[in-house]
């Protein structure tokens, strides 16, 4: 049984060449014009544009001013799409994400709830600092993710498509913070590391931040053509030998399995379930449909493992003492 929580494929119509080309022009068009005001980070960008067209979430983590905000803002913009930011603090309740029932009043002096929607209504949710809040606030973020709608009131309320969440996540601020739990963890996507920029890079984020002019995206995609991007992306054909080499890499992380490799074993207390390869797939008909090819190729999984697999891969004592991060075994994996 599938665990992905995106939407099965449409596979009414096979897909040609001129519906690839159009994703491929589509993405050139969106990355261009976030590009102009995000500087560099042009892996991030293609990175976040893959989870969008293959349906799934982004975690984003780095520290303070990397643009991880404005990055989120920009795409929103870019997309012409519906936008809400929710601040995580400890004192957020579920229902400040969710929405609430509220007692209104007629006119003829009756009294009756009405639902007020909470700021996960929206195409594209910023989830800012998402370890500040306890789990059980976390908890309703998971279920509009897994399920794309909320339950409150009773009532079950889907939530519109496009529907695209985006958290942010200092790692370097422990203090007053919620480890997200790993079956929150596995509901992303990909877990993008922003790094510092170079210095050249710097120089233009200087130069262009504190001019009186700064610059914004205009739309260049809509929520239609959004959709019909995904659903082309999903119906891209796999051969039989990729998905084995997904599954099989997938396969290698978990510990003490026939599968894996000793260092493997060594390191990992736990490895990634069934929804990794999932992503993988889905991730490698991203990239394809960017380049404007109709069927990814291994380079393609292998570009996607490391978000995809980094946040669902768990180092043990022996790691640590050794100095080995997740990162390092994925890697050692990919080339051997």
């Amino acid at each position: 049984m599938s665990t992905s929580s995106a939407p099965p494929a449409d596979t009414d119509a096979p897909v040609d060449a001129d519906a690839v080309a159009e994703v491929g022009a589509a993405y050139d068009r969106l990355h261009n014009e976030i590009s102009r005001v995000i500087v560099g980070q042009d892996q991030i960008i293609t990175q976040v544009c893959a989870s969008l067209f293959a349906r799934g979430h982004t975690l984003l983590v780095g520290v303070p001013g990397l643009a991880k905000t404005l990055l989120v803002r920009t795409l929103s913009r870019a997309l012409n799409l519906s936008f809400s930011r929710i601040q995580f603090t400890p004192d957020l309740m579920p229902s400040d994400i969710t929405g609430t029932d509220i007692i209104q009043e007629t006119d003829d002096g009756k009294r009756h709830f009405e639902f007020v929607q909470g700021p996960i209504f929206a195409n594209i949710v910023l989830a800012d600092e998402i370890n500040r809040t306890p789990p059980k606030t976390q908890a309703a973020l998971l279920e509009a993710m897994q399920e794309r709608h909320v339950t409150a009131g009773g009532q079950t309320r889907p939530i519109d498509a496009p529907f695209f969440v985006l958290a942010t996540q200092n790692p370097i601020e422990q203090e007053g913070t919620y480890p997200l739990p790993e079956a929150q963890l596995d509901r992303f996507m990909l877990n993008l590391w922003l790094d510092y920029p170079s210095f050249q890079e710097e120089v233009d984020v200087v130069r262009t931040t504190t001019a009186d002019a700064l610059p914004e995206a205009e739309p260049v995609l809509t929520a239609e053509e959004v959709i019909r991007y995904q659903q082309i992306v999903r119906q891209l054909p796999v051969t039989d030998n990729l998905i084995e080499y997904a599954v099989g890499l997938v396969a290698q992380t978990r510990p003490n399995t026939e599968r894996a490799p000793q260092y493997v074993s060594d390191y990992l207390e736990y490895g990634a379930g069934p929804r990794a390869s999932q992503y993988l797939i889905l991730g490698a008909k991203a990239l394809a449909a960017f380049d404007g090819r109709a069927t990814p190729l291994e380079e393609d999984v292998r570009r996607i493992a490391l978000p995809v697999l980094r946040h669902r891969i768990v180092t043990n004592f022996n790691a640590e003492a050794d100095g080995i991060s997740t990162q390092d075994v994925i890697q050692r994996l990919l080339e051997a």
